[in-house]
């Protein structure tokens, strides 16, 4: 259990949180969600101890171990990947230390033999003899192969590294579990896996993610940060959504029949109070008047912007026919003559283990990279917008956001420009910040800007939620669900997949194709 009593953080000036007041109790997940620089992440470290309070105090039980998902995967370059794992319960590792070094001694003291025996039951409280089984298995049903089990961490690639720390965290089963977007470079199978992990999880965890679908399937409480406030509400993701839209909404409501109650009193005050006949009637409706009282309803600091995908000119019969397309790289054919045609209506979710063949599929089908063998026929009439995953070239320039986005279609109507950037969060003085600093979620929001402005009638997105907040994924994914024509996408946001896809094209590690025209979530299912 961590108690949180009148918690405030301030960095100079600013104030980050203020008197917050919250339990987090024992078997139960809760989803930490706000708005992008609410302050989730800080929060994390005001709990982990990493920060310390400006006022008030978190208290843990001392012998409540808590772990913390590690974002530095560099720490451990030099250490074993098992041992790595292990490290997640910090007591027993030192253990381990403290028996190896005392068994690699030449000569022992009786002080030394009673100092072995007492490290060796501690260890074995700690069911130490099982650790590196354990650590095995957390890392095989993560994804990591068992030959990568006994490397250094160095030796790793980089998706794997963070597996690492995962696993890390998951280790020796802690009381206290602090995750910061644990499903970042997951494939689908090892999300399913913790999600399954989490909800069999009887102590505290305590999440933040961008992932709906994750939110849904983990939490029984969502932490809502807004305003330097938290507030706890009992369930998911999605029931925290229509709870607070639905309490806004009949706050509206009550306050508008509350106004139209005033409007009817004052008139009734204003015709008869100087009457003496209505006089009595006209003091009691003064006091009636008094004692109403409008809700407050505070804005929240959540912006969700205006996505929106236009079509210029609707796509004729033909839109894209694929066939015997073949790319070798290194000597390896990556895509081996894969054949598909997209018909009218489709929106198809793109699947593959290894992201580096999505993205190279659709850099060609975008024109981007060569291949060595096959055709590709986009139909006539077809104007596609590409959204690629790494956007770092178009992002190399010294203009501001508004110079930028106008670059690319000769706008010059400052108003115009102005109008569509404030929907798309861009407000003020914010649209004369340099594209070359921007963080990674506006340049993301910069490049769905150009897309909408090109007005497309196909769609090609690789991975088009990497650093959205909750609020804007939500936003796309009801923008991709209302576009009119067709899309080819790749995503790991499971909501998204669901509700956008019609059709599911599986690139294999062999690079053949499965072609299935089913909903995202039955293709799932089948596997």
């Amino acid at each position: 259990m961590i108690q949180v009593n009148n918690v405030s953080l301030k960095f100079g000036k600013r104030t980050l949180f203020e008197e917050v007041n919250i339990k987090f109790t024992s078997g139960n997940c809760y989803g930490l969600i706000g708005a992008n620089g609410s302050g989730k992440s800080t929060f994390l470290k005001l709990l982990s101890g990493e920060l310390e309070t400006t006022t008030g105090e978190i208290i843990i039980d001392k012998n409540e171990r808590l772990s913390i998902l590690k974002q530095d995967h560099y720490e451990y370059d030099d250490k074993r990947v098992l041992d790595v794992v292990i490290m997640g319960n910090t007591k027993l590792y030192q253990i381990m230390e403290e028996k190896n070094k005392m068994y690699e001694q030449t000569e022992f003291s009786d002080e030394d033999g009673m100092k072995l025996a007492n490290l060796e039951a501690e260890f074995m409280d700690l069911d130490g003899w099982n650790a590196e089984a354990d650590a095995g298995s957390l890392l095989s049903n993560l994804g990591i192969p068992v030959e990568h089990h006994y490397l250094e961490m160095k030796e790793l690639p980089v998706k794997e590294r963070v597996k690492v720390l995962l696993a890390q965290a998951l280790f020796g089963n802690p009381d206290i579990l602090l995750l910061d977007e644990p499903t970042n470079s997951l494939d689908l199978e090892a999300i399913r896996w913790l999600e399954e992990f989490l909800i069999n999880f009887n102590n505290t965890v305590i999440v933040v993610s961008h992932d709906r679908h994750f939110l849904n399937k983990v939490c029984t409480h969502i932490a809502d940060i807004d305003y330097g406030k938290i507030k706890l509400y009992i369930g998911n993701y999605d029931f925290w959504y229509e709870s607070s839209e639905l309490l806004q909404k009949q706050m509206r409501e009550s306050n508008k029949k509350k106004e139209e109650k005033i409007k009817e009193l004052q008139s009734f005050i204003a015709r008869f109070s100087a009457n003496a006949s209505k006089s009595r009637q006209a003091t009691s409706r003064k006091k009636m008047l008094e004692k109403i009282q409008l809700d407050e309803i505070v804005p929240s600091s959540r912006k969700y912007p205006f996505i929106d995908f236009k079509i210029e000119k609707p796509a004729g019969k033909e839109i894209l026919k694929v066939e015997n397309l073949t790319k070798i790289v290194d000597g390896k054919k990556v895509l081996d003559k894969i054949s598909f045609t997209i018909l009218k209506g489709d929106k198809v979710a793109i699947i593959a283990q290894d992201d580096m063949i999505k993205t190279l599929l659709f850099n060609i089908l975008a024109g981007c990279e060569k291949y060595d063998k096959g055709t590709i026929e986009w139909g006539k009439t077809i104007n596609y917008g590409y959204l690629p995953q790494d956007n770092t070239k178009y992002f190399d320039t010294d203009k501001n956001i508004m110079e930028w986005i106008g670059s690319f279609y000769d706008i010059k109507n400052e108003t115009l420009l102005r109008g569509f950037l404030g929907r798309m969060l861009f407000t003020k003085e914010d649209v004369f910040k340099k594209v070359n600093v921007l963080s990674g979620g506006e340049k993301a929001r910069c490049m769905l800007s150009k897309i909408m402005l090109e007005e497309p009638n196909f769609l090609i997105l690789d991975e088009p939620t990497n650093h959205l907040d909750l609020e804007s994924i939500t936003s796309l994914n009801k923008g991709l669900v209302n576009f009119q024509g067709e899309i080819l996408f790749t995503s790991r946001d499971y909501e998204l997949n669901n509700t956008v896809c019609n059709r599911v094209i599986e690139i294999t590690s062999e690079g053949k194709i499965i072609d299935r025209s089913i909903p995202y979530e039955e293709y799932i299912m089948q596997k």
